[in-house]
């Protein structure tokens, strides 16, 4: 895994051992940069089950003012602190947090942390996407005006169209997987529904 651009680009990222972690390819991260490349910059931006921390590294790398990276797993955490370090990212940057998703936004829902503007959320392809998103969209609060909620998934899984206050308004299709992008329904899109 490599940084593909901004100030870290071409750096190289330790990779998960684990067969079970799937990493977001490269290819698929430069599309999804591609796309959301208007907003990255002094973004506040919160990648849950985040793997490798590849993802958040990129967003820094472009410009992200802050990232939240949370992972269910030690390892996965003492991974993306190795690639954090690797990078020479300061410390007041990045926040990395052990947490299974669903408890890590409970608690965001009642600690209220300052809003993000981009959550990028890549958990297993068999684990219960609806029951993340849905708390994600009962609270409002965690967000900024036009912020952006993207789930990767397996292509074939088939997720709502409007959940709570959260509507999809653009798939992306990419090899097996596919990016769902999701926004509130009282903000003006920067992209047309597909």
């Amino acid at each position: 895994m490599r940084i593909i651009a901004g100030k870290f680009k071409g750096r190289k990222l330790r990779s998960p051992l684990s067969l079970e972690v799937r990493p977001t390819s490269d290819r698929l991260r430069e599309t999804l940069f591609n796309i959301i490349s208007a907003q990255v910059e002094r973004s506040s931006f919160l990648d849950l089950c985040a793997g490798s921390g590849a993802v958040a590294i990129e967003a820094l790398s472009r410009g992200a003012r802050h990232v939240t990276v949370v992972d269910r797993s030690r390892k996965m955490c003492q991974l993306i602190t190795a690639n954090l370090e690797l990078c020479a990212v300061p410390t007041e940057q990045a926040q990395v947090v052990q947490a299974e998703a669903v408890d890590f936004v409970r608690r965001a829902i009642r600690d209220r942390p300052p809003p993000w503007d981009l959550v990028f959320f890549d958990p297993p392809y068999d684990s219960p996407y609806v029951d993340v998103i849905k708390v994600l969209s009962e609270a409002p609060h965690l967000f900024s005006k036009n912020a952006v909620v993207i789930v990767e998934h397996y292509h074939k899984k088939d997720l709502p169209d409007q959940l709570g206050t959260m509507i999809r308004k653009r798939v992306l299709k990419q090899g097996d997987s596919s990016l769902s992008f999701y926004y509130q329904d009282d903000t003006s899109s920067l992209f047309p529904a597909s």
